[in-house]
């Protein structure tokens, strides 16, 4: 492994632009964000935007399929034991966070715990498609 890819932070590949949702959000809200930006997951941020869950398209399939949709809030579906990396995190141990974790985002927070990001799957895959194919990461 290069020294240049093994000093990648999670902001250098992190997503900036953020899509959030509120806890007492309804679950048909949250699902047509996603829907509008074509995402997976959703940080669930309060009026501060500090991290206090995070929604998959998971758990609001579940929920829609419970035929819950409007009448829930995403208070209720939401995974409120979040893993959250800072900026200056190596890309290395995110992705070995997620890995052990089985999971496939990670909102990033920084020291006062605002979210300023998040990095995903598809940022890694991101990568593998660019060192595979023999491009150089900018």
């Amino acid at each position: 492994m290069s020294t240049q890819i093994s000093n990648t932070t999670v902001a250098d590949l992190a997503t900036q632009a953020v899509v959030t949702v509120h806890a007492n959000a309804k679950v048909g809200l949250a699902d047509a964000k996603m829907r509008l930006a074509d995402i997976r997951h959703l940080p669930v941020v309060d009026d501060e935007e500090q991290v206090v869950g995070i929604v998959s398209h998971r758990d609001l399939l579940v929920a829609l399929g419970e035929s819950l949709g409007n009448a829930v809030s995403i208070r209720s579906v939401m995974r409120e034991d979040v893993v959250i990396v800072r900026p200056e995190t190596r890309a290395y141990e995110a992705a070995a966070l997620m890995l052990d974790r089985k999971i496939g985002a990670l909102p990033v927070v920084d020291h006062s715990g605002k979210l300023t990001g998040i990095i995903t799957e598809t940022d890694f895959l991101r990568v593998a498609y660019e060192l595979l194919g023999g491009r150089v990461l900018d």
